[in-house]
């Protein structure tokens, strides 16, 4: 017989990407069962993403908690561990904590959770979105819902912004550029990035701004000095918390980014939003891909023999500028952007 269900406590302590693509998990307990509070356990610099998330009640920072304490005090009768913590899952056992979920792929999940969920997220063809329900299995909730179905859980809602709104008053199309990934994922080109700006420079209605970490400002600055002179960019890189981001992002008409966090922020926000991946497993587009209402994802047909893990590839170069420039203006133009993917022979490589 499934456990009743009435406070339960999703742990995602990775990165922000993992986090918000965690968040239709909250999005779907909260319609699916009636009066269920819904708490996440993440890490500090994630927490103003999932503030945001009007379907989650309470929003915890792992660097600011007592584990154990949490635990025996606050009385969850479930913990979803979204990505596996040997001391958070222990503090859960040790607390006495009834249902304990984690993956069978963690052999510290066999002697700290009770109910555990037999898949692979590695192995998978499913979306990372897709995966995160697998965990609800053992707790008698036996369903992966298409990739339709789950923007409408996200539930991210960008703060206000004043100062966003007087950036963007100048053009009627704004359109923002996140070039790096902090590591996280294989990058389209920097050249591509200035490709890409001197075709819409073109256009006086579209505005480009450029976002990222201040160390990343510096970094753009010493190796793509062009993208920033390019007279339609605007350089923010550094200039707002990740709170300030979101509400910038909301406010945008568009965003282009590789997998990383600001592009799923973006799609959850139901911004117009275009991925750029590499056909490589598992960090290509159907386990990744930006997913939400007004996202589509470009890629190259198939992986090139330099796929070994650097931050840049012929594969990566294969997606040309022209290709997103083409996306850019059917956003512009109110149409919708269309996944799809391009041979390295296409685009001349």
């Amino acid at each position: 017989m499934p456990p009743a269900l009435s406070r339960i406590l999703i742990c995602r302590t990775d990165n922000i990407g993992d986090v918000v693509l965690t968040l239709p998990l909250a999005g779907f307990l909260k319609q699916s069962i009636p009066g269920v509070k819904v708490d996440m356990l993440c890490r500090a610099y994630a927490a103003p993403v999932v503030g945001c998330c009007r379907f989650i009640d309470r929003t915890l920072a792992l660097e600011e908690v007592d584990i154990d304490r949490l635990f025996h005090e606050e009385r969850y009768d479930t913990v979803i561990f979204a990505f596996a913590n040997r001391a958070l899952s222990r503090a859960a056992w040790r607390a006495g904590v009834p249902n304990r979920v984690g993956s069978s792929h963690r052999l510290h999940h066999w002697l700290t959770c009770n109910r555990l969920a037999h898949f692979s997220r590695v192995r998978s063809r499913l979306h990372e979105a897709q995966l995160n329900f697998a965990l609800l299995k053992p707790l008698g909730i036996d369903y992966i819902p298409p990739l339709a179905e789950i923007p409408a859980w996200y539930g991210l809602q960008a703060p206000r912004l004043p100062d966003a709104t007087e950036l963007f008053a100048a053009a009627p199309f704004n359109l923002i550029l996140h070039p790096k990934s902090n590591g996280n994922g294989r990058e389209w080109p920097l050249r591509r990035y200035t490709e890409l700006a001197a075709m819409l420079a073109g256009d006086p209605g579209i505005a480009i701004w450029i976002t990222g970490s201040r160390a990343e400002g510096e970094l753009l600055a010493r190796d793509a000095a062009p993208l920033l002179a390019s007279p339609n960019v605007r350089n923010l890189c550094g200039r707002y918390d990740l709170r300030g981001l979101v509400a910038l992002i909301g406010s945008a008409d568009g965003l282009i980014a590789s997998g990383t966090g600001p592009l799923h922020m973006a799609a959850a926000l139901g911004r117009n939003t275009l991925g750029l991946f590499p056909p490589v497993q598992p960090i290509d587009i159907a386990r990744w891909g930006a997913l939400g209402t007004h996202a589509t994802s470009l890629s190259a047909e198939r992986a090139c023999s330099s796929c070994t893990g650097a931050q840049t590839c012929t594969c990566m170069e294969a997606i040309s500028a022209a290709q997103v420039a083409e996306t850019v203006f059917r956003w512009r133009d109110g149409g919708p952007a269309r996944q799809r993917k391009v041979s390295i022979e296409e685009a001349g490589l």
